[in-house]
Order: C-alpha cells, then structure tokens, then sequence
C-alpha cells in the first residue's frame, strides 16, 4: 500500500534542468542529483517524486505539485492556496507535509507549483484496508475521525487564515460553485443533476458554523504510519477553505453510500470488516467536536454528491480534450449515478 512512484509520463514531463537550478537556488540543503519520477493515480493536480542529495551526501525525497496541463476551469488546481494552508497548519496537531516553496514563476517549468518533504506511509485506494485486521481498521478510522475533529477545531485566525474564505452563506455559495462548474464542463443535459442541485437551492440550513475544511477529506487523501493505525499526514488540499465544517464530514461518510472505489466500499460488509458503522463515525466525531447531533445529514450528503459529480464531470470532459487519460471517460455514467443517489437521499 505505500504508494510507489513510476516513470514521468510523457504529457507530464518536465524540464528537469529548469527544476534543478529552482531547487539549487531555493533549497539550501539541495545539492544535486536530481531524479524525477511520478505518484500514478489521480485525475486532478500532478503529483511528482523528487529524489535528490543533500549538502551532506544524504539522500533526501520530496514531492512536486502542479496543475494539469491544458485549459482549466476557473478557481480549479489552486496550488496557492495548497501550499497556504499547509504551511498555516505546521506545527498544528493536523499532521501535514512540510511545504518548502511555492513557485508562481511561469518561466520555471510553465505553471505554478510547490515543493513538499516527502512522508512515508501507507495510501489506501481501497476504503475496507484490504490487509488489516479488524482490530487494525477500527483504529485507522479512530484515527481519522479524531484528525478530522482537530482539523475543524483549529483556531483559523490564530492560523492566518482568516482571509482564506469568503464570511456566510457557504452553502449557498458552495452550490452556486458546482452548479457554474458543471456547467462549464457540461456535454450533455442530465436531468437528475438539475434537480439535485435545484433541490439543494431550496433547502439550505441555517445557523452554519465556520472552520476549516479540507473539501476532499476521505481514505486516500490520508497517510497512515508504514507500522501504526495513525495519520501520519493529510494529503490534496486543492478544494480546502473557511466553510461549514459538516461538509468535510457529510464527504467523509460518502464511503457508505457509494459502491466505487477508491471512495465507497464496494458492496462490502464493512460492520464485519471492523470499519465502523455510518452512525458511530459520525457519533464519535460529534463527541471530539463537542455537539449533539448532525442536523440535515441528508442535505449534506447530498451536496458533497452533487459536488463530486460536478467534478467527476470536469475531469470526464478534459478526458474527451485529451487532458486527462482515456479511462476517464467511464466518468459521465458515475456523474448521473451520484446526482441520482443524492436525489433519493434528499427526497426518498
């Protein structure tokens, strides 16, 4: 399960020597001997393996991101904001990579991207940890609900980051956001995505409460320790910000309503896996964040739907463009099949 890195794909190559001298200049422990691989997987920001030497003769491994190439729609693969928040959540009990630099310099390597330290850990695509015992499963969710809990109880003023999301209404915005990002992306009329969205219009809760949310918080965007049941750091920050916080949690539990992986279970048992069951995840969190219930759970579920399908639907469109790999192109029947479950989830 530790994820392992393959040859640069030829549309994702880079200008190596270009990233040397960067490194050379902004690293001061980098001493050469750069080599370039990349993290397979995923359809969003790239995501590469940097070995290099230090001043020392040690070896050291860091980890690029950057955007995909070719046209993006508009507030998507905001590595900025990426490198912001991690560098704003060092030193909290959030466990996150070390960002070292941020390059907003075209003439680099042509886009905007920034440099990590490299963490080791296990990367699960599988959501049931195929390998684990129950004891071990029970204690990886423990532990990722407890570092979902302190991620929503970090102090974002305190942090700097107050400026790092509009104030109100972030629910209404949040569906204004995917409903224009669908739309930029839309290859046809799916009416189920119509009325979820229309739905979720008219039905936003009041009384929101305000945190930072990472806005893809699932299994594989998190690192557990190679030998432990315990985060060792919170991954792809790209959709994070100051919002309602039962957000992270409502895309969190998407694991028992969907069927796919990476995300859902794929008709597992997963009470007898030792994974927890939806309403004990969310009680347990409910206790470390200090409030009684999750009122509108429904309303909730079914944005983070109508929100992975208006993605799911950006990534199938870049796929017939070419910009994004051809497997892609299975992704338009997931987007109906989302749009469709968070309808029944809404209104049963």
């Amino acid at each position: 399960m530790t994820p392992e890195p393959i040859e640069v794909q030829a549309r994702h190559r880079l200008d190596e020597a270009s990233l040397d001298r960067f490194l050379a200049a902004q690293l001061p422990e980098y001493a050469g001997g750069l080599r370039l691989r990349q993290f397979a997987g995923g359809f969003s920001n790239i995501t590469y393996a940097l070995d290099a030497t230090d001043r020392d003769g040690q070896a050291r491994s860091y980890v690029l991101r950057k955007p995909p190439a070719g046209p993006l729609l508009a507030s998507a693969h905001r590595i900025d904001r990426e490198f912001r928040v991690l560098r704003a959540l060092a030193g909290s009990d959030v466990p996150v990579p070390v960002a070292r630099v941020l390059c907003e310099d075209p003439q680099v390597l042509g886009q905007s991207f920034y440099i990590m330290d490299h963490v080791h850990g296990r990367l699960f695509s599988d959501p049931t940890l195929p390998g684990c015992s129950t004891t071990e499963r029970a204690a990886i969710y423990e532990a990722m609900n407890e570092v979902l809990a302190r991620l929503h109880r970090v102090d974002y003023q305190a942090a700097q980051l107050a400026d790092y999301g509009k104030p109100g209404d972030f629910l209404g915005r949040q569906i204004n956001l995917w409903t224009r990002q669908y739309q930029a992306a839309q290859t046809e009329r799916l009416p189920e995505m119509e009325l979820l969205g229309a739905w979720l219009a008219a039905h936003v809760p009041a009384g929101q409460a305000t945190s930072i949310v990472h806005g893809d918080f699932r299994l594989n965007n998190i690192l557990i320790h190679p030998t432990q049941p315990r985060v060792a750091a919170v991954l792809d920050w790209e959709l994070s910000t100051l919002g309602d916080p039962l957000c992270d949690l409502a895309y969190n539990c998407m694991a028992y309503h969907l069927s796919d992986l990476p995300v859902g279970f794929a008709g597992a048992d997963h009470l007898a896996l030792g994974i927890p069951s939806q309403q004990a995840y969310i009680d347990a969190y409910c206790r470390r964040v200090g409030i009684e219930s999750v009122p509108h759970l429904p309303f909730y579920l079914g944005l983070q739907l109508f929100k992975s399908a208006a993605i799911l639907q950006g990534v199938y469109q870049r796929a017939l463009t070419g910009a994004a790999p051809q497997q892609a192109l299975d992704k338009l029947a997931q987007v109906q099949s989302r749009a469709a479950l968070g309808l029944r989830l809404v209104a049963p």
